[in-house]
């Protein structure tokens, strides 16, 4: 897994979310809010847990990917809603906040694992 690329895949979510605000799409919530059927969830379940799962930072980078889907599919919920003022992504939003948190937790992971 190249977690490089699932840092960046990540972060792409913020664009995704926004232009399906700005073209009224509507988006899949479930498969959103799964934390499972992304690269790097797929990874965290299968490998990644058979080979890490003691660290500390595995279990922090699968507590904060699941928090982000969480979160993701919220604002997309409020997309397919039509409450694009409510679908917050910018600075200070939930959605960002853990947007962060997971792309520092993949970082850790990746130094803790020598990935």
């Amino acid at each position: 897994m190249d977690l490089d690329t699932a840092i960046g895949a990540h972060a792409e979510w913020k664009t995704k979310l926004r232009s399906a605000a700005e073209r009224k799409e509507t988006l899949d919530v479930a498969t959103i809010s799964a934390d499972n059927c992304c690269p790097l969830g797929e990874w965290l379940h299968g490998d990644a847990n058979a080979k890490y799962r003691l660290l500390p930072s595995y279990k922090e980078c699968v507590s904060s990917h699941a928090r982000f889907h969480t979160e993701a599919a919220k604002v997309a919920a409020m997309v397919n809603q039509a409450k694009f003022s409510e679908a917050l992504i910018g600075a200070g939003s939930t959605f960002t906040a853990a947007s962060s948190l997971v792309a520092t937790a993949i970082i850790r992971l990746k130094k803790e694992a020598k990935l």
